[in-house]
C-alpha cells in the first residue's frame, strides 16, 4: 500500500460533441489548463504529464508532444494503451511515480477529434478473424455479448433500454452534456436497428472533446485551491484475449477489478452512494453491475427497470450521462462527474449527502477492465 493518501485536487474539460479545427493535442492542453486553474495551480507546477492514447489514430511519443504544447519539461510521461480501461490505470502509475518521488503533482488527460477528424479506427475489424466473421467496429462484437446474456440471464430488450433511457434522463440536467433531449422507452424501441439487439441508442455516440485530472499528495494539497478528493482503491484486471476465445462471454473484469478495489478500499458495494460506470453500450452497465456484485447474475436489467439506478434510487448511476449521453470519449468524463459529485456541484442531478462512489472503466471488447473508489471523508 501506498505511504501516504492520494487525491484528486483539479479537474478540467473541453466542450463535447462537435469541435471542428481543434486538434488532438489542442483537445489536451485545453483540458489539463482547465483542470490546473481549478487547483490553483500553474503548467509549470507539474512534475508529470501522462495521457491515454488517442483512439482515433495512435500517435507515437503523445505526452510529451502534450507536455511541449504545455511549455513544460516534466520528469514524468507516458501515454497508456488499455483503451478505456486506461484511464485509471494512468492515476495508479501517477501514484506510483509519486510515491517514487518522481514527481510530486501530476496531469492526466484524454483528448480526441474523431467527430470532425479521422475516425478509421473504430471500423476496422476487431481481431485477427475480425473480417472473417463480420465483425467490423465494437457494436457487432458487443451485440454478441448482449445476445449471449439475453439467452444465459433473460435480459429483456426493455432492460437494455432502462439504460438509454436512465442515462439520458440525466444528460438532460448536465449543461456540459451532448445530448440532453430526454427519451423514453417508445423513443428507444423505435431508433434504427444498428446490429440486433442493439438500436442506435443502445450505441454512445463518436464525440470530440477532452477532459484532465490532476493528481497529488493529501499533503500538496493543503495548499491547493480545491478541498481534495480522495483516492480510497484501485483495482484492475484485464480479460485481455479476444471476447470470442474466453470461457465465458458474459464475464468481464470488473469482478477481479472489484474484488480488488473493494479490499483495498475496505468496502463493499452497498457503501457505495452513486456509480459512474463504463457504458458504451447499454449491456456493458448490466455486466458491470451484476459482475461487481451489486446485484446478482441476470438482475442488473430489472436493476435499471426498477429505477433504482436513478437519482433518488438506491445507486444512482452516470448522473451526467455517461458514454451514451453526455459524450462518447472513453471515460475520462466519468472520473470528473464523480469528483463533481463529492465536491457537491451537481445542482438538480446531485446525489443528496454522497461521501463515497465508484467509477468504472473498460476497454476493448470486455478487454481490459479498471475500477477506483473515491472519497470526500476526511477533507
Amino acid at each position: 500500500m501506498a505511504k501516504q493518501r492520494y487525491c484528486i485536487v483539479g479537474i478540467g474539460h473541453t466542450p463535447f460533441g462537435k469541435n471542428p479545427g481543434v486538434s488532438q493535442i489542442a483537445h489536451n492542453v485545453f483540458a489539463i489548463r482547465s483542470a490546473l486553474e481549478d487547483a490553483g495551480l500553474e503548467a509549470s507546477d507539474l512534475g508529470g504529464v501522462l495521457t491515454k492514447a488517442p483512439t482515433s489514430t495512435f500517435p507515437m511519443l503523445f505526452a510529451p508532444k502534450v507536455a511541449e504544447a504545455l511549455n513544460i519539461q516534466p520528469d514524468v510521461v507516458g501515454t497508456l494503451d488499455q483503451a478505456g480501461g486506461s484511464n485509471i490505470g494512468l492515476i495508479q502509475y501517477a501514484i506510483s511515480a509519486i510515491e517514487a518521488g518522481q514527481a510530486e503533482v501530476i496531469a492526466i488527460s484524454y483528448g480526441d477529434n474523431p467527430r470532425t477528424g479521422s475516425r478509421a479506427s473504430y471500423a476496422r475489424p476487431r481481431g485477427s478473424e475480425g473480417s472473417i466473421a463480420g465483425l467490423f467496429g465494437a457494436p457487432s462484437s458487443y451485440a454478441m455479448i448482449a445476445r449471449r446474456h439475453m439467452h444465459e440471464y433473460g435480459t429483456t430488450q426493455e432492460g437494455l433500454g432502462a439504460v438509454a433511457v436512465t442515462h439520458r434522463k440525466h444528460a438532460s440536467m448536465n449543461p456540459n452534456a451532448q445530448f440532453r433531449d430526454s427519451i423514453n422507452m417508445d423513443d428507444y424501441m423505435n431508433s434504427r436497428w444498428v446490429a440486433k439487439p442493439f438500436h442506435l441508442l443502445d450505441c454512445c455516440p463518436v464525440s470530440d472533446g477532452g477532459a484532465a485530472y490532476i493528481i497529488t499528495t493529501e499533503e500538496r494539497a493543503r495548499d491547493m485551491k480545491q478541498t481534495p478528493v480522495f483516492i480510497e482503491g484501485i483495482g484492475q484486471s484485464h480479460p485481455s484475449w479476444e471476447f470470442w476465445r474466453r470461457p465465458k462471454m458474459t464475464l468481464s473484469g470488473a469482478k477481479r477489478s472489484g474484488e480488488m478495489v473493494f479490499k483495498a478500499a475496505e468496502m463493499k458495494p452497498a457503501d457505495m452512494d452513486f456509480f459512474q460506470i463504463y457504458d458504451c453500450f447499454t449491456i456493458v452497465p448490466i455486466i458491470s453491475l451484476e459482475n461487481y456484485g451489486f446485484v446478482k447474475p441476470g438482475e442488473g436489467g430489472d436493476f435499471y427497470l426498477a429505477g433504482e439506478t436513478q437519482i433518488g434510487g438506491s445507486l444512482p448511476t452516470n448522473t451526467s450521462g455517461g458514454l451514451l449521453s453526455e459524450t462518447g470519449m472513453p471515460g475520462t468524463q466519468l472520473v470528473i462527474e464523480a469528483v463533481r459529485q463529492l465536491r457537491g456541484l451537481c445542482g438538480e442531478r446531485q446525489v443528496k449527502d454522497c461521501e463515497t462512489g465508484m467509477v468504472s472503466q473498460q476497454g476493448g471488447i470486455m478487454t481490459t477492465h479498471a475500477a477506483m473508489i473515491l472519497s470526500n471523508v476526511g477533507a
